[in-house]
Protein backbone atom coordinates (compact mmCIF):
# COMPACT_ATOMS: atom_id res chain seq x y z
CA UNK A 1 0.00 0.00 0.00
CA UNK A 2 1.47 3.33 -1.03
CA UNK A 3 1.68 6.20 1.45
CA UNK A 4 -1.66 8.01 1.45
CA UNK A 5 -3.36 4.83 0.18
CA UNK A 6 -6.66 3.70 1.69
CA UNK A 7 -6.89 0.42 3.61
CA UNK A 8 -10.41 -1.01 3.97
CA UNK A 9 -11.29 -4.35 5.52
CA UNK A 10 -14.54 -6.08 6.46
CA UNK A 11 -14.63 -9.20 8.59
CA UNK A 12 -16.66 -11.14 11.10
CA UNK A 13 -15.71 -10.36 14.67
CA UNK A 14 -16.73 -11.58 18.09
CA UNK A 15 -17.81 -8.96 20.59
CA UNK A 16 -15.13 -7.62 22.90
CA UNK A 17 -15.14 -9.76 26.05
CA UNK A 18 -12.92 -7.49 28.16
CA UNK A 19 -15.84 -5.89 30.03
CA UNK A 20 -18.35 -8.74 29.92
CA UNK A 21 -16.82 -12.21 29.77
CA UNK A 22 -18.32 -14.85 27.53
CA UNK A 23 -20.80 -17.08 29.34
CA UNK A 24 -21.22 -20.81 28.69
CA UNK A 25 -23.74 -20.22 25.87
CA UNK A 26 -21.39 -17.75 24.18
CA UNK A 27 -18.50 -20.22 24.39
CA UNK A 28 -20.69 -23.05 23.07
CA UNK A 29 -21.97 -20.94 20.18
CA UNK A 30 -18.49 -19.77 19.19
CA UNK A 31 -17.20 -23.34 19.35
CA UNK A 32 -20.01 -24.46 17.05
CA UNK A 33 -19.23 -21.73 14.51
CA UNK A 34 -15.49 -22.49 14.57
CA UNK A 35 -15.96 -26.20 14.14
CA UNK A 36 -18.87 -26.37 11.72
CA UNK A 37 -17.36 -24.02 9.15
CA UNK A 38 -13.72 -24.57 10.19
CA UNK A 39 -13.19 -20.88 10.92
CA UNK A 40 -10.08 -19.49 12.51
CA UNK A 41 -10.82 -17.94 15.87
CA UNK A 42 -12.65 -14.63 15.69
CA UNK A 43 -11.29 -11.59 17.46
CA UNK A 44 -13.02 -8.35 18.41
CA UNK A 45 -13.21 -5.18 16.35
CA UNK A 46 -11.22 -3.51 19.09
CA UNK A 47 -8.42 -6.10 18.84
CA UNK A 48 -8.24 -5.61 15.06
CA UNK A 49 -7.93 -1.87 15.69
CA UNK A 50 -5.07 -2.49 18.11
CA UNK A 51 -3.30 -4.70 15.57
CA UNK A 52 -3.66 -2.12 12.79
CA UNK A 53 -2.48 0.68 15.08
CA UNK A 54 0.49 -1.42 16.24
CA UNK A 55 1.92 -1.41 12.71
CA UNK A 56 2.57 2.34 13.19
CA UNK A 57 2.17 2.62 9.41
CA UNK A 58 -1.43 3.78 9.43
CA UNK A 59 -3.23 6.91 10.51
CA UNK A 60 -5.87 6.23 13.17
CA UNK A 61 -8.22 3.49 12.02
CA UNK A 62 -11.95 4.12 11.76
CA UNK A 63 -13.85 1.13 13.18
CA UNK A 64 -17.56 0.50 12.70
CA UNK A 65 -19.97 -2.36 13.37
CA UNK A 66 -22.00 -2.99 10.24
CA UNK A 67 -24.14 -5.62 11.93
CA UNK A 68 -27.42 -3.77 11.46
CA UNK A 69 -27.12 -3.14 7.71
CA UNK A 70 -25.89 -6.69 6.98
CA UNK A 71 -27.87 -8.94 9.36
CA UNK A 72 -30.71 -9.56 6.91
CA UNK A 73 -28.26 -11.32 4.58
CA UNK A 74 -28.06 -14.37 6.86
CA UNK A 75 -31.71 -15.31 6.56
CA UNK A 76 -31.80 -14.14 2.94
CA UNK A 77 -29.17 -16.77 2.17
CA UNK A 78 -31.52 -19.46 3.47
CA UNK A 79 -34.52 -18.08 1.57
CA UNK A 80 -32.59 -18.09 -1.71
CA UNK A 81 -32.61 -21.89 -1.51
CA UNK A 82 -36.36 -21.91 -0.83
CA UNK A 83 -37.18 -19.57 -3.72
CA UNK A 84 -34.92 -21.41 -6.15
CA UNK A 85 -34.43 -24.99 -4.91
CA UNK A 86 -32.88 -26.34 -8.13
CA UNK A 87 -29.42 -26.56 -6.57
CA UNK A 88 -30.90 -28.68 -3.78
CA UNK A 89 -33.31 -30.80 -5.82
CA UNK A 90 -30.92 -31.78 -8.59
CA UNK A 91 -27.97 -32.61 -6.34
CA UNK A 92 -29.14 -35.34 -3.95
CA UNK A 93 -25.59 -35.91 -2.74
CA UNK A 94 -25.66 -32.35 -1.35
CA UNK A 95 -28.89 -32.69 0.71
CA UNK A 96 -27.14 -33.11 4.04
CA UNK A 97 -24.67 -30.31 3.28
CA UNK A 98 -27.51 -27.93 2.31
CA UNK A 99 -29.40 -28.69 5.51
CA UNK A 100 -26.27 -28.24 7.64
CA UNK A 101 -25.39 -24.97 5.90
CA UNK A 102 -28.94 -23.68 6.39
CA UNK A 103 -28.76 -24.53 10.09
CA UNK A 104 -25.33 -22.87 10.37
CA UNK A 105 -26.57 -19.72 8.64
CA UNK A 106 -29.38 -19.52 11.18
CA UNK A 107 -26.97 -20.03 14.08
CA UNK A 108 -24.72 -17.28 12.69
CA UNK A 109 -27.73 -14.97 12.29
CA UNK A 110 -28.68 -15.54 15.92
CA UNK A 111 -25.12 -14.88 17.09
CA UNK A 112 -25.15 -11.55 15.25
CA UNK A 113 -28.67 -10.76 16.42
CA UNK A 114 -27.81 -11.14 20.10
CA UNK A 115 -24.52 -9.26 19.84
CA UNK A 116 -22.12 -12.18 20.19
CA UNK A 117 -20.85 -11.55 16.66
CA UNK A 118 -20.26 -8.22 14.96
CA UNK A 119 -19.48 -7.26 11.38
CA UNK A 120 -16.36 -5.14 11.63
CA UNK A 121 -15.56 -2.49 9.03
CA UNK A 122 -12.13 -0.88 9.19
CA UNK A 123 -10.73 2.02 7.20
CA UNK A 124 -7.44 3.87 7.50
CA UNK A 125 -4.96 5.65 5.28
CA UNK A 126 -1.29 4.84 5.21
CA UNK A 127 0.83 7.59 6.70
CA UNK A 128 2.71 9.78 4.27
CA UNK A 129 6.37 8.90 4.54
CA UNK A 130 5.59 5.50 6.05
CA UNK A 131 7.46 2.58 4.59
CA UNK A 132 7.73 -1.06 5.43
CA UNK A 133 10.09 -3.88 4.55
CA UNK A 134 8.15 -4.80 1.40
CA UNK A 135 8.84 -1.36 -0.12
CA UNK A 136 12.57 -1.29 0.60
Amino acid sequence: LKPGGKFVMATWCQRDDKEVAFDAKDERDLKFLYEEWTHPYFISKEKYGEIIDATTLMNPVNIEDWNEPTIASWRHSNWVGVYDPRGFIFKPTKYLKCLRDGYCLERMHRAFDRGLMEYGMFAATKKIGASDASEE
